[in-house]
C-alpha cells in the first residue's frame, strides 16, 4: 500500500483558505495526481485543506471522506519562553525542547508537566488510534511495533492535511517521538510525502518513507515553493523568526 500525505497549499490563515499562490500550487498538485490510480482520498475538515483537495477532486472526479482527526494537531501549551498566551504544542524553540531528554523518547515525550497540562498525549493517542483503524480498514492491522497484512494490496491512499498532523502520522509509522519530526523536518505547502508498505516476511509489514515534502510538481510548473513552515535561515534576515 502507498500513502500520500499532502500538506495544504500556501495558507490564508485568517480566512482558513488559500492565498492566490496557494491556489496556483493546488492546480499544479492536482495535475500531478491526475494520472495516478488513487483508491481513496481523505481530507481534513479545515478550509485550507478542503480547498486544496477540491482542485484535485474536480480534476480527477474522485470524492473524499472528511475525517475530523485529520485537522491540524490542536493542543495548546504554555511554551517555556512565552508567558502571555498559549502556543501550539509542536512549535518550540530548540534550546527549550532539546534540554529535556524525555522529548526524544517515544514513550515519554508527552509525560512532561507542560504536555500533561495541555492534554497533548491524550489527543495524540486518539489520533493514532483512528489512524490505525483506518489502516486496518485498508488491510493493515497494528500489531506491536509493526503491522499485520490481513489484506495486502498496492492501493494508493491520499491524505490532505497539515504539517503538524502529518508528523503525528509519520511518528506512529516510524515508532518515534513526534517532537523529532516537528522540529527537524519541514514540509512546504502542497508538498507530498510518500510512504510505502514493505512486506519482507509474509504478513509482517513496516512502512518506509520514499519521499518527504516533495515539491517537484511546483518546480515543474515554474512555481517556487512557499516559505510557509520555515523560519529564518540566518538571524539577520527579515524572514520569519517566530
Amino acid at each position: 500500500m502507498r500513502l500520500m500525505i499532502i500538506r495544504h497549499g500556501d495558507p490564508d490563515y485568517e480566512k482558513d483558505s488559500l492565498t492566490e499562490k496557494g491556489w496556483r500550487e493546488a492546480e499544479l498538485l492536482a495535475d500531478r495526481i491526475l494520472g495516478m490510480d488513487v483508491a481513496k482520498v481523505y481530507v481534513s475538515p479545515l478550509g485550507r485543506a478542503r480547498d486544496t483537495a477540491s482542485v484535485t477532486l474536480r480534476k480527477t472526479g474522485h470524492t473524499a471522506v472528511t475525517c475530523d482527526w485529520l485537522r491540524e494537531f490542536p493542543p495548546l501549551i504554555n511554551r517555556p519562553d512565552v508567558t502571555d498566551r498559549k502556543k501550539i504544542a509542536w512549535d518550540w524553540l530548540p534550546e527549550d525542547w532539546t534540554a529535556q531528554e524525555e522529548y526524544f523518547l517515544r514513550d515519554r515525550w508527552a509525560e512532561t508537566d507542560i504536555m500533561r497540562e495541555g492534554r497533548v498525549g491524550e489527543v495524540y493517542g486518539e489520533i493514532i488510534r483512528k489512524f490505525d483503524q483506518l489502516l486496518a480498514d485498508h488491510g493493515y492491522v497494528r500489531e506491536g511495533d509493526f503491522y499485520r497484512a490481513e489484506r495486502p494490496n498496492r492501493d494508493t491512499i491520499v491524505f490532505f492535511c497539515h504539517f503538524g498532523l502529518e508528523c503525528v502520522l509519520l511518528s506512529r509509522l516510524m515508532n518515534v517521538s513526534p517532537m523529532i519530526l516537528w522540529h527537524h523536518t519541514c514540509a512546504a505547502p502542497t508538498s507530498v510525502t510518500t510512504v510505502v508498505s514493505e512486506e519482507r516476511r509474509q504478513g509482517k509489514v513496516s512502512f518506509r518513507v520514499t519521499a518527504f515534502g516533495d515539491t517537484s510538481h511546483l518546480y515543474a510548473g515554474g512555481e517556487p515553493p512557499a516559505f510557509s513552515a520555515r523560519f529564518c535561515e540566518t538571524f539577520d534576515s527579515d524572514e520569519r523568526h517566530d
